[in-house]
């Protein structure tokens, strides 16, 4: 045995005190015109009224953020094709009210974070290659209120943030290409508040989150049109709140309390006249929740209210003839999930608390006017959703 004089030393965490606040118009546009190239086409319009970011290595941080945003924030990105836009080309446009970001590696962060928006955000991404050609295509707009992030490895988080956004979302744009002969992948997401907690290797945190929602519309659209194309995905998300927490460690431990009051509008449009593989997804949800730990123990308490406007979620797809089509609408009023790993002796405790009384809506439809292979539609619309679960991974 051994023995000896016990010492300790005691890490005063660095303190971080952010106060941020924007009065003014945030813009961000861009247009590039392009007749032929070999390799791709690339756009980043980047939008954002304030933002923040905290980051430890091998030592602790206490944060303390104030973010408010009282300005209009638009990002547009048009790209216009002549003849063809070459191997693979990417086209991003993002506009956001509040952005946070915090991570700890090998270190502890606690946080007391607040972020209120009360002006649009808009966010417009478009190709517009009416009589050219694309291999590879990628098109993705966001257009966010609020957003904090959380990211952890080996590391620790004790959390208390609150997002307040009372102005309209929008993400929307789109593609017109005559012939796409590889991957064309075109999104919107929009969402009025969004959190992202991401913990690995052997993480831990907790978590306090409030968000409300209380903007007319909170809108993700997006609308293709092809001549011929062989795989194509024509994607819409859109929640007026949204918490995603992933862990792989210890301890995943989330109180959420959600309230939206927005109209929630999802909505997918493709047409091609010819096709190999064609998608159109939509999604909507007042409210949505999904909280994962590859570890010990998950202890969550959901609280979601889905009141006001309604949630709606529309995807339709029409073509002459080809192969395969599939649409999808998903509307919630309230989504909530949770996970826990078993091989890991895993334990969820969970409380769980959703009310809504808004009208919810999915609509799916294709139209083929010639011949196809595989028609796919489905339509789901349901009030309130939970989905708990204690499995091995996959």
């Amino acid at each position: 045995m051994l023995s000896g004089v016990a010492t300790s030393q005691t890490v005063t965490p660095s303190p971080v005190l952010n106060n941020q606040l924007n009065l003014g118009e945030i813009f961000s546009e861009q247009t590039l015109n392009v007749q032929t190239v070999s390799d791709g086409v690339t756009a980043s319009t980047t939008a954002q009224a304030n933002g923040v970011s905290v980051g430890v290595t091998n030592a602790d941080a206490a944060v303390t953020s104030y973010q408010d945003n009282q300005g209009t924030v638009y990002g547009h990105t048009v790209v216009d094709i002549g003849a063809n836009a070459g191997a693979s080309s990417a086209v991003r446009s993002t506009a956001v009210g509040n952005s946070g970001s915090f991570s700890a590696s090998n270190g502890t962060v606690s946080a007391f974070a607040v972020q209120t928006n009360s002006a649009e955000v808009t966010a417009r991404g478009q190709v517009e290659a009416a009589t050219a050609e694309a291999a590879d295509l990628t098109v993705s707009t966001l257009a966010m209120g609020n957003s904090q992030g959380v990211n952890l490895d080996n590391g620790s988080a004790g959390l208390r943030i609150s997002q307040a956004n009372s102005a309209n979302t929008l993400a929307d744009g789109g593609a017109i290409v005559q012939y796409v002969s590889g991957t064309s992948a075109i999104t919107a997401t929009t969402s009025g508040n969004n959190i992202d907690i991401q913990g690995g290797n052997q993480s831990a945190a907790r978590a306090i989150t409030d968000q409300a929602n209380t903007a007319e519309v909170t809108q993700a659209s997006k609308f293709t049109a092809y001549g011929n194309s062989y795989l194509t995905a024509t994607t819409a998300t859109a929640t007026g709140n949204n918490l995603s927490a992933t862990n792989e460690g210890p301890l995943m431990d989330v109180t959420s309390n959600q309230w939206n009051t927005s109209y929630v509008r999802g909505q997918a449009e493709g047409t091609s006249y010819q096709f190999g593989a064609a998608q159109t997804n939509a999604y909507a949800a007042g409210n949505s929740s999904q909280v994962n730990n590859v570890g010990t123990e998950l202890v969550l308490d959901n609280l979601q209210t889905n009141t006001g406007g309604g949630v709606e979620a529309t995807a339709s797809f029409e073509g002459h003839d080809g192969y395969d089509a599939v649409t999808t609408a998903t509307a919630m009023g309230n989504a909530v999930t949770g996970y826990v790993c078993a091989k890991c002796s895993g334990r969820m405790t969970v409380t769980n608390n959703q009310t809504n009384s808004a009208d919810i809506g999915a609509k799916s439809g294709a139209t083929i006017n010639a011949s196809g292979r595989q028609v796919t539609g489905v339509s789901t619309a349901i009030g309130n959703n939970a989905s708990f679960n204690v499995s091995a991974p996959n």
